[in-house]
Parts: C-alpha cells; structure tokens; sequence
C-alpha cells in the first residue's frame, strides 16, 4: 500500500473501521431513519467533529480542553451571521424601523449595521471566517498558556474560564449577538431554502463527508512523526523537550487543529438545526463533548464518532421515554463508563472484541472420520493362527 494511503486509512484494520462507519452513516442510516430522525443523527454528527479534535488534543497530546464549546460556537456564529444576513433583505424587513438589518437589532433601536457584520454578506469570507476566528482564538489562548508552560488541570481551568466569558459577553451584547436567544429564523443559503427534507438530506451528507474528511487528517497527523511526538509529549514532557523540540509549538498547533474541526462542526450544525445560541459556548456543552470522547475512547478517532452518537442518542431516548430520570440514567451510564470501560468503546473492542474474533478464527471445525470398513471372510482360521489365552 502507498506510505500516504497508508497513513490516511490507519493500515489495514483502520481502512475497514473507516469503511464500515462510513458505510453506517452514509448508507445504513439514510435508508432506515425517517427525516427527522435522520436530521436528529445529523446533528449528532456535528458534535463529533469536536470529539475527534479532542481525541487529537486530549487523547493524543495531553490538552485536556474543557472550553471546546467555545470553538464550536464561534464556527457557527460565523455561519448563523451570513444566513441571518441573507434572511435580512430590506424587502423581507420592510415593516421595521430600520430594514435591512436582522431583527434583534432594530429591536434594540440599532440603526446601522455593525461594522464586524459586514464582511458576512459574502459566503467565501464566512467558509473562510468558520475555521480562520476558532483557530485564530486557539492560536492566542495557545500562545499564552503553553509559551509560559501552563499545563494539566490549569489549562483546564483557564479554558472553562474562558467559555464561561464568552457565554457572558454574547448574552450581554444582545443588540450585536442575538443575546440569550442567539441567532434565530435562518431559512436560506444563497436562495436554497435549508428547512426543506430535501435541503436536511443533502446537508447530512455534507456533514458525514467532512467529518471523514477530519479524520482522515486527525489519521495522518497521528501517523506522521509529529504523531509520536504527541504520544512522547504526553508521557514524557520534559525529557521532549530536553532531546531539543519545541513542546509549545507542537502543543499549539495540535490545539489550533482541535479548533478548527470544533469550528466546522459548529458551523453545520447551525445550517442543519437552523439556529445558534449562546448555550452551546459555555462550560456544560464543553463538558459533553469531553464526554463525547471519553465514551467512544480518547485514543480512537471511530470511537468518538462513536461515542457522539451513543450518548446524544441515549440523551434522546431517556429523555422521551423517562423525562423525570433521563438525567439520572445519562448519569449513570458515564460512571458506568469511567468505573469499568475506562477506555471507552474502543478499549472495550480492543480487550473483548478482538479476542472474541479470534477465537472464531481458531475454532476447529469438526471433520468426519469415516468408520472403518470391516470385510467378512467366509473362511475359517487355520489352528496355527488363532490366538491361544
């Protein structure tokens, strides 16, 4: 196999992992879901983009993000920014005090667009912009935390500090962002309605196929040098970074592409859902996407995908078939999780699955011996040969 191919598909286990997720989600699913289903598996997807940025960051490289939520947010208000723009027409907000700008503004007596709005009305600028500003951040929180060695628990803190102002900030300004309600009524991109079935179904498979796409290059990083320079990192810090290697660099980088994944994702979701809001930036949301991974397994790019669709699903289902304990059992399940799979999904494969198949594989198979042919003989022993007790 090609050294590249290679890398990309993880070798030959890899490549059938990733072909039988891509098979599930890209064909299993489209053909046995209804469509609202099918939009509710969709969204579920945008959230494991974050976990296989986190599987990079956490599992890889030992950046326990606990602020994920904030990149997530800012991809999709950078697409919820261009869509509410285009739902803002002046003929379509004709009957407001100002026409041509979305609603929460006139609603706070805004007159004029703000200024950061404007490079929004063009679609190239927000698919730029939706994995340029989440990286952008990451590169400043990355340059200030690992340049100065801040690491483990208190980088930890700092990004839960820093998705909780955030939060803050987008509520506060509530004439610029939407506040507590967020960007809200998106009905078209460039003039194609995205609340139609049709529109649902084609952005769901958008979404699976970027989502390969990121773990194709989460694979390649992985396998690259630079891959077991991030396990290195993880276990042995110092000795890295005495052998000569820049340990921040590395650490940033790694980060930075955490990021834009979490921005991509944010970014389809609000084209699928059809709104963005400050409750997907702050502490809680972040939390979940760590949980995400910690159930799939920080160190399996297919089992945070995994991990994304098990716990969103088990919150849907708890959720409309016990309403006053769904929070209980989602609890449950995490300990049991954390107490007996600490590896998650993927280590619960690894350490019974794998070895379940090859006791098929060794399995003798039972072959029929015939039984021996006796022949009668019509002649009777001479006394010499007959046998004496």
């Amino acid at each position: 196999m090609n050294p590249t191919l290679d890398k990309l598909l993880g070798g030959k286990q890899g490549a059938i992992g990733l072909a039988l997720l891509a098979t599930l989600i890209l064909v299993v699913f489209p053909l046995a879901l209804d469509a609202f289903r099918l939009n509710m598996v969709g969204k579920y997807l945008t959230y494991a983009f974050v976990a296989v940025g986190l599987v990079l960051c956490w599992g890889y490289g030992g950046i326990l993000s606990l602020g994920q939520g904030i990149f997530f947010g800012l991809g999709g208000y950078c697409m919820a920014m261009f869509l509410k723009l285009e739902a803002s027409d002046p003929e379509s907000t004709k009957i407001q005090s100002t026409p041509g700008i979305p609603d929460f503004m006139d609603w706070n007596q805004i007159t004029e667009l703000p200024l950061f709005w404007e490079p929004f009305h063009s679609l190239s600028f927000t698919l730029i912009a939706v994995v340029a500003v989440p990286v952008l951040l990451a590169l400043v929180i990355g340059i200030a935390m690992f340049k100065r060695r801040v690491g483990d628990v208190y980088f930890s803190i700092v990004t839960q500090a820093i998705a909780l102002i955030l939060t803050v900030l987008i509520i506060g300004q509530q004439g610029l962002t939407g506040g507590v309600n967020g960007i809200t009524d998106l009905r078209t991109l460039k003039g194609w309605d995205i609340r139609s079935d049709e529109a649902k179904l084609i952005l769901y498979f958008v979404s699976a196929v970027l989502l390969i796409g990121c773990i194709l290059i989460a694979r390649f990083i992985i396998a690259s040098k630079l891959g077991r320079l991030l396990l290195a990192m993880r276990d042995k810090e110092e000795r890295v970074r005495f052998s000569g290697y820049d340990v921040a660099s590395f650490k940033i980088f790694v980060f930075c592409v955490g990021a834009a994944f979490a921005g991509i994702g944010g970014a389809m979701f609000t084209l699928q859902v059809g709104f963005m809001s400050p409750s997907f930036v702050g502490i809680v949301p972040s939390i979940e996407m760590v949980i995400f991974a910690a159930v799939g397994g920080r160190l399996s790019l297919l089992g945070a995908v995994y991990g994304a669709l098990l716990v969103n699903f088990g919150k849907t289902y708890f959720s409309e078939s016990f309403p006053e304990l769904w929070l209980y059992l989602m609890g449950g399940l995490f300990i049991v999780v954390v107490m007996y799979f600490p590896n998650g999904l993927a280590g619960l494969w690894d350490s019974h699955g794998k070895r379940w198949l090859a006791r098929l594989r060794r399995k003798p198979q039972a072959v029929a011996t015939p039984a021996p042919v006796v022949v009668a003989s019509s002649k009777r022993p001479t006394p010499d040969l007959e046998t004496t007790p």
